[in-house]
């Protein structure tokens, strides 16, 4: 396994870009199952999850392609680039998902409602346990059943099929002892979008990544409407199409970034930065002392040129549109003639989108401390939590943190004691006493999340930082340690042998 070896105190300077998002790329990779034509993502981030989600297609029947049409070279393991992946169904006939890739992933189990809905029939194995708490699939099955799947479970796999007469439209009630959920939205939304009728899904998750993904099954030839609102419409159509179609930006990734500025005192760029679904940690962040300003298109970052950038390049400091967003403009101009009969040729570059801009984060010197309650989208969300609890160790007061999602999200708080942090925790909330400084220590990742806060802490902690077991954020953030020694951070990869040996 591999370690993050962090010489903290450097203060982190340059532009970088915020990667596609993996949340929102994982169920739209699934989307493939429900296709007779190729499905091209872009923007997919190269992620041990999205390859263990390739793997698992290719088991599905599912192969890669070039743009010539023809087998892709290395197969479903072949390197790509955000130029983007294209899948096309080979073998429709495959349809188990065994439990050797699905341990690996709890998104294994989006390929339930694709599966389901276009070939008639889903054998998926029950996903295992997750370190930050359950996370129960009933109300995947309850949605499906809604609409007539026939569900029974057996040997650890749970068994859908489609009822003779096919799955029939109906409204569906998807809320949960913790309010909705995404993955369920997303399963029952696929399996809806190919029955007969009419479906509500009442209480569905608001979740960017959810909307994402109904824009393209929209763009496919889907029929949904009400994508971010908790009540969900989706006309069933017989068939969908191929599509070719743009990943949005990783909100988790940026704001994670926006963190990292923070806590060193920094001075970033973020190109791709997606302000339209990061309004409440703007607004929390904000409050604690961080600015984060938007650049238009066309308008010089910083005023001035030669940017380091986390890839090592000079930038010209000028906010220009990218490939990926003309795409994304394609998108949305496609699906807003589809709903109103007109389009907006002003959405797509970077900077004019508010789902893709240019924004320069700064902080005060002094951070101030925030009360933040973690809640579904639009609250501020749990996957930022971690970092945010990091960020505030280092506030000038009292901060107050009660997690709303998982009630048991608190296992870095442990590791950040041993940097010298002040928390104290009471069952779902955690008081932060802010400290004029961390210091380097080790301390053991327990999942994705927290791996990505205890960077941050080291990153700002005066000495060495060893974060062990980084696999976990080897599933989130692509290639992390060259883009922060980009941003001139002091982080080396190191394997268990050099670590002992440097011991």
């Amino acid at each position: 396994m591999d370690s993050f070896v962090i010489e903290g105190g450097e203060r982190l300077s340059g532009r970088v870009r915020v990667n596609g998002s993996k949340n929102a790329a994982l169920p739209m990779l699934a989307v493939a199952l429900m296709t007779d034509g190729d499905v091209t993502l872009r923007d997919v981030p190269a992620l041990a999850d999205i390859r263990n989600m390739l793997r698992l297609l290719g088991t599905l029947g599912v192969s890669r392609v070039n743009e010539q049409g023809q087998a892709e070279e290395g197969g479903l393991d072949a390197p790509w680039d955000a130029s983007g992946i294209r899948l096309r169904v080979t073998n429709p006939e495959a349809s188990h998902a065994t439990y050797d890739i699905v341990k690996t992933m709890r998104a294994s189990i989006c390929t339930l409602g694709p599966m389901l809905a276009k070939r008639g029939e889903a054998r998926v194995s029950m996903p295992g346990g997750c370190a930050i708490g359950d996370r129960p699939v009933d109300l995947h099955l309850r949605g499906l059943a809604a609409l007539g799947a026939q569900i029974t479970q057996t040997s650890g796999d749970i068994i859908a099929r489609v009822p003779k007469g096919g799955l029939v439209g109906t409204t569906v009630f998807l809320g949960g002892p913790f309010g909705s959920t995404v993955l369920g939205t997303a399963n029952v939304m696929c399996a809806a979008a190919l029955a007969k009728g009419r479906t509500i899904i009442e209480c569905a998750a608001c979740e960017p990544e959810i909307v994402d993904l109904a824009n393209l099954l929209n763009a496919m030839g889907a029929k949904i409407t009400n994508a971010g609102s908790p009540r969900l419409i989706i006309d069933g159509v017989e068939r969908l199409s191929g599509v070719d179609y743009a990943v949005i930006p990783d909100r988790i990734e940026a704001g994670t970034l926006v963190m990292a500025a923070a806590m060193t005192n920094g001075e970033l760029y973020l190109d791709n930065y997606p302000s339209d679904c990061l309004l409440a940690m703007n607004y929390v962040l904000e409050s604690a002392g961080v600015r984060i300003v938007p650049i238009r298109a066309g308008e010089r970052a910083g005023g001035a040129t030669g940017l380091a950038t986390s890839t090592g390049t000079a930038a010209t400091g000028i906010v220009e549109a990218s490939p990926l967003a003309t795409i994304a403009a394609r998108n949305r101009a496609s699906l807003l003639s589809m709903i109103t009969g007109s389009s907006d040729p002003t959405l797509g570059a970077d900077g004019d989108d508010p789902m893709r801009q240019t924004v320069r984060v700064t902080c005060d010197r002094v951070l101030r401390p925030v009360e933040v309650t973690t809640q579904p989208h639009p609250g501020y969300p749990t996957d930022l939590q971690a970092q945010l609890v990091s960020m505030l160790c280092l506030a000038d007061g009292n901060s107050v943190i009660t997690e709303k999602i998982f009630p048991d999200r608190f296992l870095h708080v442990a590791e950040l004691l041993r940097m010298g942090a002040k928390i104290n925790r009471v069952g779902a909330t955690v008081v932060i006493n802010g400290v004029r400084r961390l210091k380097g220590a080790p301390v053991m990742a327990s999942d994705l999340r927290a791996s990505a806060g205890l960077v941050l802490a080291g990153l700002a902690a005066e000495g060495t930082t060893i974060v062990n077991r980084v696999y976990h954020l080897d599933r989130g953030y692509e290639r992390l340690e060259d883009r922060l020694r980009g941003l001139g951070a002091r982080v080396e990869r190191v394997n268990e042998k050099e670590l002992t040996s440097v011991d």
